[in-house]
């Protein structure tokens, strides 16, 4: 190996190591690059879906202009030959075997074509979630961080250094819990205002209204059958004496 390798080799070996610095001092800066970067593959690969589909749908709808074709010859057939025009059956004829093969070459295309599809649908699918979860360990790692140099600091204050800094150090653990207990009140404020749950209540109710009128209904035809006894009763009475 020359001097100018060793040179380079060394060259690229700071600059390995500025931007490991430089990761580990910003890693937020790091995650968000990487998002960034699928979030643009997300849509290059979400474009070429969009061609798969665009195609998928163009072989559809020839094959249903080809369908009907070959059902209005199949009708027109028949009325050629009994009125005897030879010429005009054999057009419809040959038309009819060529709607035939092309028919029968679009149903293969179309099957192929459907299926890739559907694999890039879901390619596309599984790929938005990589990002989703890539994000969720953004949040987690970036959480994780902030505790950790929290409790640096506190250790940190233990070990000898100023009330100040002890007190700024407790401030700031303080402050994450109370951000993730926030952010758990909002999951759960938005779980029990969301519209399953006001459907939900709305059903409860509405159970508990149609109960209570069913039971009011019940109560009435009971009291007028005790009523309608307690008549007869009576009018029994009145026959004996």
């Amino acid at each position: 190996m020359g001097v100018i390798d060793r040179f380079f080799n060394v060259i690229k070996g700071w600059f390995g190591l500025a931007a490991s610095n430089l990761e580990g001092a910003n890693p937020e800066a790091v995650y968000e690059a990487a998002i960034q970067e699928r979030l643009k593959r997300h849509g290059e690969l979400k474009k070429a879906v969009s061609n798969i589909v665009y195609l998928r749908n163009k072989l559809e709808a020839e094959q249903e202009t080809k369908t009907k074709e070959l059902a209005d010859v199949n009708a027109q057939l028949p009325v050629a030959i009994e009125n005897g025009d030879d010429d005009v059956a054999l057009v419809l004829l040959q038309k009819k075997n060529e709607l035939e093969a092309a028919l029968a070459n679009l149903v293969g295309d179309l099957e192929k074509v459907s299926g890739q599809a559907e694999a890039a649908k879901q390619n596309l699918i599984d790929f938005q979630g990589e990002i989703q979860k890539l994000k969720r360990e953004r949040d987690e790692m970036l959480a994780k961080k902030a505790t950790a140099e929290a409790r640096i600091k506190i250790q940190s204050s233990l070990d000898g250094l100023s009330t100040d800094a002890d007190i700024k150090a407790l401030e700031n653990v303080r402050e994450r819990i109370h951000k993730l207990d926030a952010e758990a009140d909002v999951g759960r404020e938005i779980q029990d205002n969301s519209l399953d749950a006001k459907l939900k209540a709305i059903k409860a109710k509405t159970g508990d209204v149609q109960a209570k009128a069913q039971l009011d209904e019940l109560k009435k035809l009971h009291a007028a059958r005790s009523a309608a006894a307690t008549a007869e009763g009576a009018a029994a009475g009145k026959k004996t004496i």
